[in-house]
């Protein structure tokens, strides 16, 4: 009875699985409704944009993302335009109304000096939310007056252009990552069955992943925005993809020996828990130390990624070893495994680790020196920042009216710099503010509608007064950046406890924030990883070689990364954010590997010593990690169809980096050491031998 009930296990665990999918995935759709994308909702409180936020509610209590929308036309416009131009605006007006989202009168038309241009601003509610972008895009339809080009740009239409670029995440981007990963697995395996259990169990990992994410938003958490709930799509995607390989790779070498598939399956999930376990752990113990991070964005990918990852776990120990027992041998038609069969190594690896077997010393030295030449450039990646218009790829019709923005009036009315100063010292802050470099204008905040009036009388609350100040520059370029830090180095000599904030302020915040947590961020994973690491190994010397080669593998793709981004694909820059979430992912799964690699050395060095030991299992895993490595890397690229700079950057930054580390560091640099160290390897622990149960396999010659 026992042994012909053995398939209800099984089915009980696939049919759990197959009934949570439905309610699963009704919470996860609904995700993408509580994105945040604004810098501002993610500084620390102790920022002084944000401390600038709070107090500038006293002076005006309704809060508003000034769209500002923008004519421009070739010829001077006449009065039969401009009054069309005023219809036009009435019915934008009438449009945000009528969404609920108008949050207060909209300016009147203001024609440019040349005559060539007229601006208005449209005061937009903050709770508008994900209704943003479609508001825009009416707003954007009913404004059209022939003769003229017409935008809506400012703040709110680069919002909304920037949040329209992650509404690919629950269709485009997906449909790239799984369809990358089924034809690869498709390639590998050569069979119709076994890749769709794989991507079922990425697919089962994802949804209940996201909607764990969405619970924890929904309390008020975690803080999400787009481009974290597309990094962990991504990142759950690959590693439930990854995990499902080495079991299914482990449970295929089993049913070569064994004639029962539920006794190769105890096998290889006993073989396979604790590499997988292990690997998920460094991913979620890495990607946690995101929570040290001051950015709340960070710190919410944090948490979704230690979430996704989990699930992926226990998907891959779970749903797929129930599928694949209940399908056996069946599961890899027409390849079918039978007893007795060769383990199928191909003939690439073992000549590789033969190569490593003969020449460590070349191997290591030639393959060190290549990484260390890519990582001598590192020092020049352009991590100084990028503005919202240029994370904007393709067409953009803020970006485009940004442009005509600065054509005609001062390029930073739509979105002044606030000071907040005190009362008593006000003329002498506005002065030293206008002196300064890149400021078109400073004028007291007096309460009215309109253009702001230089000499009217400022308002004042608790004796402090609120400066608006113009920048004649772009304010979310890196230009208007520095004019603000500019700015606030001058005021702190005319009055310290002046502050400045607004839009440009809490960019340059962002900006700094970011830099800080790169340097707080950094050494707590490489702690983390390297104590998980030597629980795993039971050692110091491996864990110790394991992260220095996976940090000079960051530090090549870092540094072939600043070649290629400013020489050939011309990128504008980078961000300190993008360059810390890479060096998280790369140096967590780029160890994932290297426990893949190592375990299984361990497990043979105990029959055959160290050398032998290793060389052995470069050549029995090399396959099913490089396919791995391909995998993570082809569904990390799939980020870059979202029309996002730095979502490509990223893709690159972890795809060239999981490649590099899976074909040169666990291939060469980490076998080649390994056999150079010995059983030094696993000092202070000893290992303990192990009878060789199977004759000696020698390994192909190089």
């Amino acid at each position: 009875m026992a042994r012909r009930g053995r398939w209800l296990l099984p089915l009980i665990v696939l049919l759990l699985w197959v009934g949570a999918a439905g309610p699963l995935g009704a919470l996860s759709g609904k995700l993408t409704g509580l994105q945040e994308n604004d810098n501002a909702a993610f500084l620390p409180d102790s920022a002084e944009s944000t401390r600038v936020a709070e107090l500038q509610r006293d002076f005006s209590p309704t809060e508003a993302i000034p769209a500002i929308l923008l004519w421009e036309s070739e010829d001077p416009l006449d009065e039969a335009t401009l009054g069309e131009i005023g219809q036009r605006l009435q019915e934008a007006t009438a449009v945000a109304e009528d969404a609920g989202f108008l949050a207060g009168q909209a300016s009147p038309p203001i024609p440019s000096e040349d005559g060539l241009a007229v601006e208005a601003v449209l005061p937009l509610a903050p709770e508008i939310g994900d209704e943003l972008v479609p508001v825009v895009e009416d707003v954007r339809e009913v404004i059209a007056v022939d003769g003229t080009s017409s935008f809506v740009t400012g703040p709110g239409g680069i919002f909304a252009d920037f949040a329209n670029g992650f509404e690919g995440i629950d269709g485009l981007l997906l449909l790239a990552a799984f369809g990358v990963v089924l034809l690869i697995l498709l390639v590998v395996y050569r069979s119709p069955i076994l890749p769709f259990l794989v991507i079922a169990t990425a697919g089962l990992a994802l949804t209940a992943g996201t909607a764990v994410a969405y619970l924890l938003a929904d309390a008020g958490l975690i803080t999400v925005n787009g481009q974290s709930q597309g990094i962990a799509s991504i990142l759950v995607v690959g590693a439930a993809t990854d995990y499902g390989l080495l079991l299914v790779s482990r449970f295929r070498e089993e049913l070569r020996t064994e004639t029962s598939r539920y006794t190769a399956m105890r096998t290889a999930l006993r073989r396979s828990w604790e590499p997988i376990v292990a690997s998920g752990a460094t991913v979620v113990l890495g990607v946690l130390c995101l929570l040290f991070s001051d950015l709340a964005s960070n710190r919410g990918l944090g948490p979704i990624s230690a979430v996704s990852v989990t699930l992926a776990v226990i998907a891959a120990l779970t749903f797929l070893p129930a599928a694949l027992t209940l399908l056996g041998r069946a599961a890899f038609w027409p390849f079918r495994p039978h007893v007795g069969d060769q383990v199928e190594e191909g003939r690439g690896w073992p000549r590789v680790a033969a190569l490593v077997g003969r020449r460590p010393r070349r191997v290591l030295a030639l393959s060190t020196l290549a990484l260390v030449a890519a990582a001598v450039f590192a020092p020049t990646y352009d991590a100084g920042g990028i503005t919202f218009t240029d994370a904007i790829r393709g067409e953009s019709n803020a970006v485009d009216g940004q442009e005509a923005l600065g054509r005609h009036f001062d390029a930073g009315a739509g979105a002044p710099t606030v000071v907040v100063t005190p009362e008593g010292d006000w003329p002498a802050v506005a002065e030293a503010a206008a002196a300064t470099d890149g400021i078109a204008s400073v004028v007291p905040f007096t309460g009215a509608q309109g253009p702001p009036q230089p000499g009217a009388d400022p308002v004042v609350v608790d004796g402090l007064v609120r400066l608006d100040v113009t920048l004649d520059v772009a304010p979310d370029s890196t230009e208007a950046i520095d004019v603000v830090q500019d700015l606030r180095d001058r005021l702190d000599d005319a009055d310290p406890e002046a502050l400045v904030g607004g839009d440009t302020a809490s960019n340059l915040d962002a900006r700094e924030t970011a830099a800080r947590d790169l340097r707080v961020i950094v050494p707590s994973v490489l702690v983390v990883i390297t104590v998980v690491l030597a629980l795993l190994l039971r050692a110091l010397v491996a864990p110790l070689l394991l992260v220095a080669t996976v940090v000079l593998s960051v530090g090549a793709t870092v540094g072939v990364a600043a070649l290629l981004f400013e020489n050939v694909f011309g990128f504008p820059g980078s961000d300190p954010g993008i360059l810390l979430i890479g060096f998280v992912f790369l140096v967590a799964l780029g160890i994932d590997y290297n426990i893949f690699l190592m375990t299984r050395a361990r497990e043979e060095s105990a029959r055959h010593g160290t050398r032998d030991g290793v060389l052995r299992a470069l050549a029995v895993t090399g396959g099913v990690i490089t396919s791995a490595g391909l995998v993570l890397a082809a569904t990390f690229g799939a980020l870059s169809v979202l029309p996002l700079l730095f979502l490509v950057q990223l893709a690159f930054l972890v795809g060239f980096g999981v490649l590099l580390d899976t074909f040169v560091v666990r291939s060469l640099v980490v076998p080649s050491a390994v056999a150079l160290l010995g059983d030094r390897t696993w000092w202070p622990g000893r290992l303990a031998r192990r009878p060789q149960p199977e004759p000696e396999r020698e390994l192909e010659p190089a």
